[in-house]
């Protein structure tokens, strides 16, 4: 049986402003109608022989990427929850001492959430392919059939008659990311792939080559899963324990030290959507060459990305560029500067500005929020919560609250009062006043939050009560957590 493992821990930050810390890239429909996460799930679906899926993702995505996962797989698996990242190879040994408790002897494939793979029936042969070797006790990668002397991949050396697929190869070496002169020599010699950083092998295997080469790190990874905690779907794994993990990623802790590393050669159409030009290159383009989305109008216009998500962006005269618009910043670069987007992203969080760590829109477990207008003693806010849902119980020091209802049905605690308001009715919580928003509805809820106050942060809140378990935090505390 082969068990999917989704690594889903990135932040994508060279696809900013579309991805964010808060809301990364493979939690976004950046190159379909689904998510990457869940292209991911649904290309597994194609492979023979497969359990339930499992995923190792950052806490703070937890209920986007549970919620994600339930819309497109009805078999699914752990949800790790990782406090911290510690790179791929600390994740897949916890993910395959689980599998190994759960599903003794299981082979796991495991995928970055973030890639795109255009021909799923390609990818499907590779992996029935490798798991011919997987189950020999070989640990297998998936080389990327190059088309280009690409400078910004990994590579990796294998012994081949030539570069097809169709074989498992010995992998000679690990190559890192070469020069361009270097890069044009591995492209003519058929001897060398990019490194997917896809990989399969059986969970047992990985172990045992982790206990040879980077014990600590495996014995860390054993403790923390040991003390991890059960936190509604999800399994949270020891924070403190987990933290003092050595860092390190598979390639580099056990890959290039195994003497049992085989390549699978792969030419599906694969991306790992690195930067915004790479994007550009797996769209469908128009005559001029242009990828579009959103209401964009052009004029003299080539070989370009523009994506509009709140308004028209109108572009004239230009050629290679990329241009992204949402609600709160419009990124202007050329193409073939796209990688640099990260530096700007360090500044934003060097000057701890939001642009750099969410969308004006923030997704919550219980629906979403969205700013509308600030000023130093009122903030307005568009509140949805879904049917069903509803947001703790809580109180704050700070501020007052005004809900207006513009959509749907509302049931607030104010106190110990409980009341029922529908559209175009309001109510107001006092400053200091526990309350609570419910949907008691079958359509979503929406209504207008105006706020006032001295302080209007997101950490005056203390909760009292929550469905979702989230840690109760105020502005006189010591933790701090997401609106309400």
């Amino acid at each position: 049986m082969i068990i999917p493992v989704i690594l889903s821990g990135g932040s994508g930050t060279r696809l900013w402003p579309l991805s964010r810390a808060q809301y990364p890239k493979q939690l976004l429909p950046l190159a379909g109608e689904q998510t990457m996460l869940q292209e991911t799930v649904t290309r597994v679906e194609g492979i023979a022989d497969t359990g339930p899926v499992f995923c190792v993702c950052n806490e703070d995505h937890r209920f986007m990427v549970a919620e994600q996962l339930r819309q497109v797989t009805d078999d699914l698996g752990d949800i790790i929850l990782e406090p911290i990242g510690r790179n791929t190879a600390p994740a897949a040994a916890v993910a395959a001492l689980r599998i190994q408790e759960k599903f003794p002897g299981a082979t796991m494939l495991l995928l970055p959430a973030d890639h795109v793979i255009q021909n799923s029936d390609a990818f499907a042969e590779a992996v029935a392919l490798g798991k011919k070797a997987a189950e020999n006790d070989e640990l297998v990668t998936f080389g990327i059939i190059p088309d280009a002397p690409e400078t910004g991949y990994g590579y990796i050396k294998a012994s081949v008659d030539e570069g097809s697929a169709g074989s498992v190869c010995p992998v000679e070496a690990f190559v890192e990311k070469p020069d361009r002169e270097t890069a044009e020599k591995y492209l003519t010699s058929g001897e060398y792939f990019w490194n997917s950083g896809m990989f399969l092998f059986k969970a047992l295997k990985y172990l045992e080559e982790l206990e040879q080469y980077n014990s600590e790190m495996l014995n860390a990874c054993k403790h923390a899963l040991e003390k991890a905690a059960a936190d509604l779907d999800f399994l949270r794994l020891d924070k403190e324990v987990f933290t003092a993990c050595p860092s390190d990623s598979i390639d580099y802790a056990v890959m290039e030290k195994t003497t049992n590393a085989a390549v699978v050669p792969l030419d599906a159409g694969w991306s790992d959507v690195g930067a915004w030009s790479a994007l550009w290159g797996v769209k469908e383009r128009d005559e001029g060459g242009n990828v579009t989305k959103g209401d964009v109008l052009m004029h003299d216009v080539k070989d370009s990305f523009i994506h509009a998500s709140s308004r028209m962006v109108a572009v004239v005269g230009i050629d290679d560029h990329v241009i992204v618009e949402t609600s709160d910043a419009v990124l202007v670069a050329s193409k073939d500067r796209v990688q640099d987007v990260k530096q700007i992203v360090e500044r934003l969080k060097c000057e701890g500005r939001d642009e750099a760590v969410m969308h004006v829109r923030v997704n919550r477990p219980w629906g979403s929020y969205e700013t509308i207008d600030r000023e130093d003693r009122f903030l307005v806010k568009r509140i949805i919560v879904k049917p069903g849902s509803s947001l703790s119980l809580q109180k704050h020091y700070h501020r007052a609250e005004h809900w207006i209802v513009v959509k749907g049905t509302a049931r607030i605690t104010v106190g110990d009062e409980e009341v029922i308001l529908r559209e175009d009715q309001s109510t107001y919580i006092p400053l200091g006043t526990k309350h609570r928003l419910e949907n008691p509805g079958k359509i979503p809820l929406e209504l207008i939050e105006v706020q006032t106050g001295s302080y209007l942060g997101e950490d005056d809140i203390e909760r009292f009560d929550d469905k979702y378990g989230r840690s109760t935090v105020s502005a006189n505390g010591q933790l701090a957590s997401g609106k309400k």
